[in-house]
């Protein structure tokens, strides 16, 4: 699934594109996707120009002629991406939605597995019923340690689980946590308010790092969005313990181990991190 990184590389390769470009017509192929493209999404997009474009943990929102309260949304799910094409290119299985633009340019969404949405919103985007519940940004200076800390107190759930509910904060997926929680020490099946304000301090610096870091290496890659398949290359980065059960910890070489915490692996270091 493509985490926060990837999603903010999506926006920052179309956005060159398509911003300050009219649009002149919506071409849906498959409008059955995790829930259906609105029938009317030709008619409130045609003739607008796209103003801006945000992400939202990891939801990418088109405004259109300066309007806040008017957006696409945008979710590229489990397998989707976008990319930049032209009219005359070829158009793949996939490919399920076109928005054409007036200099001739095509934003082409493909979603091999369906799960993303392109949803119509004519409200305040933060009032949405798949924005309004979502916790701070991770990059953003809201989110630190003492926040973390107060919002972890009588909390008895893994402390891996508390970092990815999209209520503490959104846009930390699973290998991202996984690899904070080992550079800062952390145990992911420690309960959540039984860690330190120090050790989440110290998450907060690590995640934010690893975040960061990856965002910078997807910039690389931003000539895939256009002609190529609109996916960032840049989880060949060096992982220090995610995929890496049964080797031995890049810090002190004790054999890393596996836990499951509501169906998703979490791999550790059973002496590094308590």
């Amino acid at each position: 699934m493509p985490e926060l990184p990837e999603v903010e590389t999506t926006k920052r390769g179309i956005a060159p594109h398509i911003l300050n470009s009219k649009i002149t017509d919506v071409i849906v192929r498959q409008a059955s996707l995790r829930w259906p493209v609105p029938d009317n999404i030709r008619v409130c997009l045609q003739s607008k120009t796209v103003t801006a474009i945000e992400r939202r943990a990891k939801y990418l929102l088109l405004f259109l002629d300066n309007n806040p309260q008017q957006a696409l949304l945008i979710h590229l799910g489990m397998s989707g991406s976008l990319r930049i094409t032209r009219q005359s290119d070829a158009i793949l299985k996939h490919d399920h939605l076109d928005i054409a633009f007036a200099d001739g340019q095509i934003l082409r969404y493909s979603d091999p597995r369906r799960f993303g949405c392109i949803l119509w919103l004519d409200t305040p985007p933060a009032e949405h019923k798949l924005l309004s519940h979502l916790g701070p940004e991770p990059l953003s200076e809201a989110f630190n340690g003492d926040y973390l800390w107060h919002k972890s107190r009588t909390k008895s759930v893994a402390v891996k689980q508390f970092v990815m509910d999209q209520k503490v904060v959104t846009g930390i997926g699973n290998i991202y946590a996984t690899e904070a929680l080992f550079t800062a020490g952390i145990h992911p099946n420690k309960p959540a308010g039984k860690v330190s304000k120090s050790k989440y301090s110290l998450f907060v610096d690590a995640a934010k790092h690893i975040l960061q870091r990856s965002i910078t290496q997807g910039g690389t890659t931003l000539r895939d969005f256009v002609g190529g398949d609109g996916k960032p290359g840049y989880f060949a980065q060096q992982l220090l313990v995610y995929g890496r059960k049964g080797e031995p910890c890049p810090q002190c070489e004790t054999t890393l181990k596996e836990v499951r915490l509501s169906n998703r692996s979490s791999v550790y270091c059973p002496a590094c991190q308590k």
